[in-house]
């Protein structure tokens, strides 16, 4: 189906940050299968590790217990301070269980109506629940009728919460993500984090966070709420989970622990011997090599040096974002610098036609960073004064 309006390249194998195409040319991956690769391609201990599961078992099912389920549970729940996990397919599948979990929590405080407070700008997903959640029209139209029982209010503005609350009494949950990734890396002030925990407390509603994008160490932290001081009742995740197999987590504790019972959701593959080898080996990684400290180090590297390249083109708006998710916005329109970029061997992605976002892979090194500096700041610097 014609559902992707593809680039004209295919990829044969990558190394490390590195991708080659089936005509021999290479290119700095700067967007790692859009947050998926927090270890690059080719990661050693990633393949022998699922080189090794997939000699063992693939899938049972999970009417049955799991040990490297377990096992990979045990440490996100010690990572992130949560009490249960339930594993998934992708972030779509996790948010789908999160907005279950909320309804479900209000029906059994004898709300007939629950509602969930989301963001403009939010981006949650694709099936029907997570789009209903999601803010952008160009992803909704043709797809009405949406699922009802969600309340938008701008991001940032605590007072628009409140006045959603008192408007909506049977309000159970308030869900966002930290940084919303596809409407252009766009951060939640900690402060504001801390004040939606302090509203949630007082009404006892459901914090929801949305960190399928910032987690698994991508913001210097391993998931990017550790960034304030609060703790969700329900964590979502997925994309740099797995390293590019494909899986999510939705993450419990607090008022959420407990709310599904058997037979209130399931997933066929979801945590499978195959998937929890492959969370199990990026969990490791990242702890092991310590890539949330590169993740910092290197971030802040980039967004200094293209400060810096770029400090006298009056058309760069802001350059922004936590560790390796970057946004570098401009007051022009900028899609075809994905092009001209790819030409000069570079990878990046551009959101909301004028924000540049950058994605790399956890394992880049000071001189991979350069190059992205070299590359971008010479054609950002092009592209808005001429050659």
């Amino acid at each position: 189906m014609p559902t992707y309006k593809r680039y004209p390249v295919a990829f044969d194998f990558g190394e490390g940050i590195w991708l080659h195409d089936t005509q021999g040319n290479k290119y700095l991956d700067a967007i790692s299968g859009i947050a998926v690769c927090p270890l690059g391609h080719s990661h050693p201990a990633f393949t022998r590790a699922l080189t090794e599961q997939i000699n063992r078992l693939i899938h049972t099912t999970n009417l049955y217990d799991i040990p490297l389920q377990e096992q990979l549970a045990d440490r996100l729940c010690e990572d992130s301070g949560m009490e249960q996990v339930f594993f998934a397919n992708s972030g779509t599948e996790a948010n789908e269980a999160a907005i279950k979990i909320a309804r479900m929590y209000g029906h059994n405080k004898g709300i007939e109506l629950p509602e969930i407070i989301v963001m403009e700008g939010a981006f949650h997903g694709r099936s029907m629940g997570s789009l209903s959640a999601t803010y952008n029209t160009k992803h909704q139209q043709g797809f009405a009728p949406l699922l009802q029982g969600f309340v938008r209010v701008p991001l940032n503005d605590i007072s628009a919460v409140e006045k959603a609350l008192a408007r909506h009494p049977g309000t159970v949950a308030i869900m966002l993500e930290p940084i919303q990734g596809e409407s252009g890396i766009n951060p939640c002030k900690a402060e504001y984090l801390e004040q939606l925990q302090e509203i949630c407390d007082r009404h006892e509603l459901l914090l929801i966070l949305d960190e399928v994008q910032t987690g698994n160490g991508r913001t210097g932290k391993y998931f990017s709420f550790q960034h304030a001081r609060v703790q969700p009742d329900v964590l979502t995740t997925a994309k740099g989970m797995g390293n590019g197999f494909p899986m999510g987590a939705c993450l419990t504790g607090g008022r959420a622990a407990n709310v599904l019972q058997a037979g209130h959701h399931g997933s066929t593959f979801g945590g499978s011997p195959l998937a929890c080898a492959a969370g199990l080996a990026v969990n490791r990684a990242i702890h092991d090599e310590k890539l949330m400290e590169n993740a910092t180090r290197q971030g802040d590297r980039i967004r200094q040096g293209l400060q810096e390249a770029l400090a006298d083109v009056e058309q760069l708006k802001e350059i922004r974002g936590l560790g390796l998710m970057i946004g570098i916005e401009l007051t022009v329109p900028a899609s075809e610098l994905v092009n001209l970029a790819r030409a000069k061997g570079l990878l990046i992605t551009v959101q909301m036609d004028k924000v540049i976002r950058l994605l790399p892979p956890l394992i880049i090194s000071n001189e991979e960073s350069q190059i992205i500096i070299d590359i971008l700041g010479k054609l950002i610097r092009e592209f808005c004064h001429g050659p």
